[in-house]
């Protein structure tokens, strides 16, 4: 019996009779991390990590059922253990690791392998079956390392506060914002946020992430002349929006892994775009998956069939899994809760069905 199979409902453990971050309503789901598309309302019951619960009870409600458990600690559900392992995503992201009568089987979630400083490093977990994110999963998505991301990102806010313009820095609220945060120069000027990426921060700093001081704009003592020196990060949300006319004359850039593509910046209509994302790259996942050991691979949204497709070369056992995941990395993401809609699937439903069985 495979472990985890595909129902309408979402990723489905049969043996466990439970879920891994269903996009329908069930009576148990194991949450991965916080972000909105793997993380919905109307489960009767929740299980994640302990680091998610600040975002999860701020997200979903604060009266949901919630259970946590720390990393590696494990618990036995119908004679499944179920441990959660470090995906070095965002806070609280985790890997599950199901095992029964003998056999293995790591779900992903979303993953990146370099450690950022604001959440527990990725872990690989040694396994039969992995079942992998792919979001990108293209040879073409190779990251910056932190260093030379953030020495960019210093070198064009210090541009601008020198000429007196504010710097606006767009990305994800939950995760992408907090990363800017904790690995920008925070002596080049003072740091505005969104009250969105406020409400976030208030959760890593309570788990102990290290985040410089931070202003909402309209706090008193933030005066005009402040403002020409500030970095002002904020979700993609507000592009377009009367919330910036309080940044005259602002240059404005957009963070995430989509400005690898030529022309994506363009799209965007934005002054620089970064490369920065918080999924693993190609290299990446191809660590991953073989640090994982598994001769068995499942690859969910992204570029399903580039991926299955290597990975059948590499005489791996590969194989797609069609989800209704998201991605929150890029385009459509509001202040707190939805995301942008995923890419188009690379598996057609029967062969999704084919390989849930």
């Amino acid at each position: 019996m495979d472990l985890v199979v595909a129902r309408p409902e979402g990723l489905y453990c049969p043996p466990g009779d439970f879920y891994i971050d269903p996009w329908r309503p069930v009576e148990r789901a194991v949450i991965t991390h916080a972000h909105a598309d793997h993380a919905r309302t109307g489960h009767a019951h929740y299980l994640a990590h302990t680091d998610s619960e600040g975002t999860l009870r701020a997200r979903l409600g604060r009266d949901i059922a919630l259970q946590t458990l720390p990393y590696g600690e494990a618990i036995d559900h119908h004679g499944v253990t179920v441990s959660l392992h470090p995906a070095g995503h965002v806070l609280g992201s985790a890997q599950v690791r199901i095992a029964h009568r003998g056999e293995v089987w790591v779900a992903s979630g979303d993953y990146k392998l370099e450690d950022d400083g604001t959440c527990a490093p990725f872990e690989p977990v040694r396994c039969h079956t992995f079942i992998t994110e792919s979001t990108f999963g293209l040879p073409i998505y190779r990251w910056p390392s932190q260093r030379t991301l953030f020495d960019d990102i210093d070198a064009w806010w210090r541009a601008n506060a020198d000429a007196g313009r504010p710097s606006v820095l767009m990305g994800y609220s939950f995760g992408k914002a907090q990363r800017i945060l904790h690995g920008v120069d925070a002596s080049i000027g003072p740091i505005v946020v969104h009250g969105a990426v406020e409400t976030l921060n208030a959760v890593y700093r309570a788990a102990g992430v290290a985040l410089p001081p931070t202003w909402r704009a309209g706090d008193e003592g933030l005066d005009a002349a402040m403002l020409k020196r500030a970095l002002v990060v904020a979700p993609p949300s507000v592009q377009g929006t009367p919330w910036l006319k309080r940044f005259p004359g602002y240059s404005d850039a957009f963070a995430s892994g989509w400005m690898q593509l030529r022309g994506a910046r363009r799209r965007r209509g934005v002054d620089r775009g970064f490369v920065m994302s918080d999924h693993a790259d190609w290299p990446g996942l191809v660590r991953a998956i073989g640090g994982t050991g598994a001769q068995r691979v499942f690859v969910t949204h992204g570029s399903i069939a580039i991926l299955v497709r290597w990975l059948t070369e590499q005489g791996l056992d590969a194989q797609g899994f069609r989800t209704e995941y998201g991605d929150e990395d890029g385009d459509g993401e509001d202040s707190v809760g939805s995301k942008a809609a995923a890419p188009a699937p690379d598996v057609a439903p029967d062969t999704a069905g084919e390989a849930a069985r």
